[in-house]
């Protein structure tokens, strides 16, 4: 029992690292021990394991997954995002700034951190992570999808890759769904299942129980087949892969920074008028276009915590990878 529990604290904690942008789950699993087992839990979903559950062979299709394993583990990180998500939330709602802030300084750490897994920088990885930049950039400056506009091919296609982000250490999850545009989609859809089940309102509940349930499905879709793809990319082709994505995080900054201002505004179902098109500007900007302060001592204060958070991850990951070389 006391085992079963701290495996799912650690859930909590990778469910945490998950809903904030730039920290990843895939950290939390290598910091705490468990990733390995992880990843041979998730590659062990395969054809085999397929043929025993469609057989009904189910004690053995859970024992070969390892299934105590990933339900318990699972159970945390669910429970972690369905209570964190919340406050995540209320924060964007209430203070973007200054949550903008913290995600910019987490963003910039990783990109620092990740940039040090490339071992060789030649022609290819620098392609690649001009490349990754510029998409990146370009798709975090088109605007951010509506509620009503996000088909559900999309919201499975975000659940795919968001989730193989969970997996690999320095790169979130969050960070790819904010990078799609779907951050606030999924998390807000999340916390509005809660409310209408609070609510009582079975219909309303269905209907955001029918995009959790897509998203939920790209998930274990990226993981029993996006997760392989990625290993096959970082076993033969890492630095130029791990280049791309360092683009990506470097192009997401577009999307990250605190100050906007607002160009275009789209109407939800709800009748709020929420932005569609922003603009990055300068703090002293937004104080004349929006007459509000621009928080800028608090926002500096927020980012240099942000980019300390994933630094000391970083460095408590490699004083525990030195000890397990060091006792092998």
């Amino acid at each position: 029992m006391k085992n079963r529990i701290l495996l799912f604290l650690k859930g909590v904690a990778m469910g945490a690292a998950d809903v904030v942008p730039g920290v990843s789950g895939g950290t939390i699993a290598f910091i705490s021990g468990i990733y390995e087992e992880l990843l041979s839990s998730i590659k062990s979903l395969d054809l085999q394991a397929i043929k025993l559950l469609t057989g009904f062979k189910i004690a053995a299709f859970w024992r070969k997954i390892n299934g105590n394993f990933l339900a318990i583990l699972f159970a945390g990180i669910i429970f972690s995002i369905l209570s964190l998500s919340r406050i995540v939330l209320y924060l964007l709602e209430n203070q973007p700034i200054l949550l903008w802030s913290f995600f910019f300084g987490l963003i910039v750490a990783s990109v620092i951190l990740v940039a040090n897994q490339v071992t060789k920088w030649s022609i290819l990885p620098v392609i690649a992570l001009i490349l990754g930049t510029a998409i990146a950039y370009y798709i975090s400056g088109i605007g951010s999808i509506a509620d009503e506009s996000a088909s559900l091919f999309y919201i499975f296609l975000c659940g795919a890759i968001a989730i193989c982000a969970m997996i690999l250490p320095g790169i979130s999850g969050s960070f790819i769904l904010i990078l799609m545009g779907a951050y606030q989609l999924v998390f807000g859809t999340i916390k509005n299942f809660i409310d209408s089940l609070l609510a009582i309102e079975l219909a309303e509940a269905f209907n955001h129980f029918k995009i959790i349930l897509i998203f939920i499905v790209g998930c274990l879709f990226g993981l029993t087949s996006f997760s392989r793809l990625l290993s096959w990319l970082f076993k033969n082709h890492h630095n130029t892969t791990v280049a791309l994505l360092i683009g990506f995080l470097i192009g997401s900054l577009n999307k990250v920074w605190p100050w906007k201002e607002t160009m275009e505004y789209y109407t939800d179902r709800h009748g709020v008028e929420k932005p569609l098109l922003q603009n990055n500007v300068l703090p002293h900007t937004y104080t004349e276009i929006n007459n509000e302060p621009s928080q800028l001592v608090w926002s500096i204060a927020l980012a240099i915590f942000g980019f300390m958070c994933v630094y000391s991850l970083e460095l408590f990951s490699k004083r525990k990878e030195k000890s397990e070389m060091a006792s092998s």
